[in-house]
């Protein structure tokens, strides 16, 4: 199946596409970040399409949004006069665009026009390299399609059908396409529903193997992949891009004087992720909620570092980890530091239990962190007494089957049996 393709047109070849890319700064929006740093991460995801030149970049204070065109008269016509002078053929606003809103400004300046989730969708098609991953791309591109009918088919808002004899006028155009929309979301849904099945044979495989599972998560360009390939030595693409990778990656890793375990790099996440794309790499996402330690790898170096932390909390917290699951802050990329600062964040990490201080370019810390995750694991490990019936026979052949058990002993109404489990395989076991 091909990928999707939203506004950038390159059926005739790598023709590189002239963009700007406007950040508006609303005064009246709570939630609203500091406009540079956000400008400046708007400008490396448009650069993470290799057919993207970016030829220019501001951002554009707003008192309020202007319904309509949601900028002002006067911004639209000096903001005309810079993109023509420019050559521009691509604006990338950061931030939601309303179809109408997309339709009047792409008239108004004569170019095509995407917004942040836009941006993110055509990069997210750009990357997905596995089945799951382009279907995934696919619905989430659907749906935010969906909501766009009214700005791609205003040509077309005649009503067609049949002769009119019989049940009034036809369908309108958009209302046959968002049908036929509808109708490859459930197709893909179907598709996504087998692949999400063999994901879950996997996992089921791997969990009779009773290695413990780490899991990688982090912002987007945080260090996550150049981590991973440390420590495995695998060849994940690792690049100063943001979603660099897409997919997630798996490794077996054996910790020193410690447990084997399986180490899983997930894909990054992004202040103000589609919510099309949260929905839809839900299957993908799955893998962090069976981790037995999640490590939060985090770039320190960055001077959003603690904006972007709490946005992976939230996101963490929507797909809902148990609370229950222990977790630790890699503060990563110390050698981007100053020396002096490299030097506080190492005392301030000495100083908590769950924080660990590294580098993954130099190895910095790499050897202390596998030594804490072994730690934690054993830690993470207690033992338990369990009385089963003779009738839970299932229940018996899978604790032996994941090589829990430590003995057994037969009584009048079954077996008592010791055992010696992970929070994860006690949770598992309550499934069975």
């Amino acid at each position: 199946m091909s990928r999707p393709t939203f506004q950038i047109d390159n059926s005739d070849g790598p023709r590189v596409t002239r963009a700007w890319v406007l950040h508006p700064d609303i005064k009246t929006d709570n939630d609203r970040r500091a406009p540079e740093p956000a400008l400046a991460e708007a400008v490396a995801l448009a650069e993470a399409l290799p057919e993207l030149e970016v030829v220019g970049s501001e951002v554009v204070p707003l008192r309020t949004v202007h319904a309509g065109m949601l900028f002002g008269k006067g911004k639209i016509e000096e903001l005309e006069q810079r993109m023509k002078a420019a050559e521009v053929e691509l604006v990338l606003v950061d931030g939601p665009v309303t179809p109408v809103q997309q339709r009047n400004l792409e008239k108004a300046w004569g170019v095509k026009l995407l917004d942040r989730t836009g941006l993110i969708l055509e990069i997210f098609s750009d990357r997905a390299a596995t089945r799951e991953g382009v279907l995934q791309v696919e619905m989430a591109a659907l749906n935010y399609q969906r909501t766009r009918l009214v700005r791609a088919w205003t040509h077309l808002e005649r009503q067609r059908g049949g002769l009119g004899f019989v049940g009034g006028p036809g369908e309108t155009q958009i209302e046959a396409d968002r049908r036929a929309i509808d109708d490859q979301l459930v197709r893909l849904r179907r598709q996504l529903e087998k692949v999400v099945k063999t994901r879950a044979l996997h996992r089921a495989a791997r969990a009779k193997v009773p290695f413990p599972i780490v899991a990688l998560v982090g912002y987007t360009n945080a260090g996550k992949s150049t981590l991973f390939n440390r420590l495995t030595g695998a060849e994940v693409m690792a690049k100063d891009m943001l979603f660099a990778t897409l997919d997630p990656t798996m490794r077996s890793l054996v910790l020193p004087d410690g447990p084997e375990i399986i180490l899983s790099d997930t894909v990054g996440f992004i202040s103000d992720l589609p919510t099309e794309l949260v929905a839809s790499f839900r299957a993908t996402l799955e893998e962090v909620l069976a981790a037995d330690i999640i490590c939060h790898v985090r770039d320190v170096s960055h001077a959003e570092t603690e904006e972007q932390a709490q946005n992976v909390r939230d996101i963490l917290a929507s797909l809902g980890v148990p609370k229950e699951t222990r977790s630790f802050e890699v503060w990563n990329k110390l050698d981007l530091l100053p020396e002096d600062r490299a030097d506080a964040m190492r005392a301030r990490a000495a100083r908590n239990d769950d924080v660990l201080a590294i580098s993954a370019i130099t190895g910095e810390g790499l050897e202390a962190m596998q030594e804490t995750i072994a730690e934690a694991l054993q830690g993470a490990v207690r033992e338990a007494v369990l009385d089963l019936g003779f009738s839970d026979g299932k229940k018996r052949a899978w604790l032996f089957a994941q090589d829990v058990v430590e003995g057994e002993r037969q009584t009048e109404d079954g077996f008592e049996i010791t055992v010696r489990w992970s929070a994860r395989q006690e949770a598992e076991f309550q499934q069975v």
